[in-house]
């Protein structure tokens, strides 16, 4: 069953953060400084939404915010503050939230009333598409082989569609519209399949 939480605190960006994902986040606002410092003491998530209009920075005179009703929840796993006024943050992506309600406070930062949604199943890749699977596999590969930074929840799972599809969603150059769509879609069966045909597209994976 979903459940309602009042006043989650949001965080509209230019990306959309899917379950299981990682995102890094260098916060200088005050507005978010605050949210931060306060979801990190209490051990509390905050909404990751999909920026669809405005600036990610608030400024004078700028466009009103304008975000998606459907967003991922983030909890801190790691935070630093190099300087005054800075944090360093990697959050993680879990479950996925539906707005009931929004608002925004003096400071600018918004809160919503939502629904967490269930978390998706797991679901085991089919034959017709373990090439992508094994195609992120060999990606991730590489960039260990590199010693490049791996931009990939741990540990993984190359076996579950909803895991295999939201890493390459956040891998592949796509508009944030595509990406909200996908994360939108409730069967990770069909976002792997979708996943599969804009691999396709792209010439990345090496599909059987």
């Amino acid at each position: 069953m979903s459940e309602a939480n009042p006043f989650l605190p949001l965080f509209p960006l230019g990306t959309v953060l899917f379950p299981g994902g990682l995102l890094p986040l260098r916060i200088f606002e005050l507005r978010y400084l605050q949210m931060i410092g306060e979801c990190h003491k209490a051990g509390t998530p905050f909404g990751v939404v999909g920026l669809m209009r405005g600036a990610e920075v608030r400024a004078a005179a700028a466009a009103p915010e304008v975000f998606a009703d459907l967003g991922t929840l983030a909890t801190i796993r790691h935070l630093e503050s190099p300087q005054s006024g800075l944090l360093v943050i990697e959050c993680v992506g879990t479950e996925r939230f539906r707005i009931l309600e929004r608002r925004q406070q003096p400071n600018g930062l918004w809160t919503a009333r939502t629904e967490v949604l269930p978390p998706e199943a797991r679901v085991p890749v089919p034959d017709d598409l373990l090439g992508v699977a094994d195609g992120l596999r060999q990606f991730a590969e590489t960039l260990r082989q590199r010693g490049g930074p791996l931009p990939l929840a741990e540990p993984p799972d190359y076996d579950d569609c909803a895991w295999v599809a939201n890493r390459w969603c956040e891998l592949l150059p796509l508009p944030s519209e595509m990406r909200q769509r996908l994360l939108a879609l409730d069967s990770p069966l069909v976002r792997l399949e979708l996943v599969s045909d804009l691999l396709a597209q792209t010439r990345i994976s090496g599909q059987r």
